[in-house]
């Protein structure tokens, strides 16, 4: 099963020159915890509740910080033609539970998550996925 099969296709952008309090409020909106951040077109960025929590409430940064302050910009992605089993395997991997999914032209397609994975007959490897994803440490660690 491909990846295009699966994905979330309604992905929200924000930009990082909006404020925290901005991306907080589109999350809420929508119902998401991440939320893509582009510019000029281009995925420059990933935003997390955890993102705004950690590295902007917790630094005492204001709801008027710039997402670019806290973003994550070290951008882990899949491609839309690329085989469910092999991503899942890399979410392991890279310990993320979401993926932006972009074509061969770097365009910014949908979104992955570990759910929709989760929710569809390719979810035999989603157990895998979490182990791996829930592991402590990672590059994504609020600690490293």
């Amino acid at each position: 099963m491909r990846v295009s099969e699966l994905m979330t296709t309604n992905v929200r952008l924000a930009n990082p020159n909006e404020t925290v309090q901005q991306a907080a409020r589109m999350m809420a909106s929508i119902d998401a915890g991440v939320l893509p951040v582009g510019e000029n077109d281009r995925l420059v960025g990933m935003i997390t509740d955890r993102d705004i929590a950690i590295k902007a409430v917790a630094q005492g940064k204001g709801p008027n910080a710039k997402v670019r302050e806290v973003m994550t910009t070290d951008v882990k992605y899949c491609f839309d033609d690329q085989d469910v089993e092999e991503v899942t395997r890399n979410m392991a991997d890279l310990q993320v539970r979401r993926l932006p999914v972009v074509n061969h032209d770097k365009r910014l397609v949908g979104i992955l998550s570990l759910g929709d994975i989760a929710l569809s007959r390719e979810g035999i490897g989603t157990a895998e996925a979490l182990r791996g994803i829930s592991q402590p440490g990672g590059s994504h660690s609020q600690t490293a």
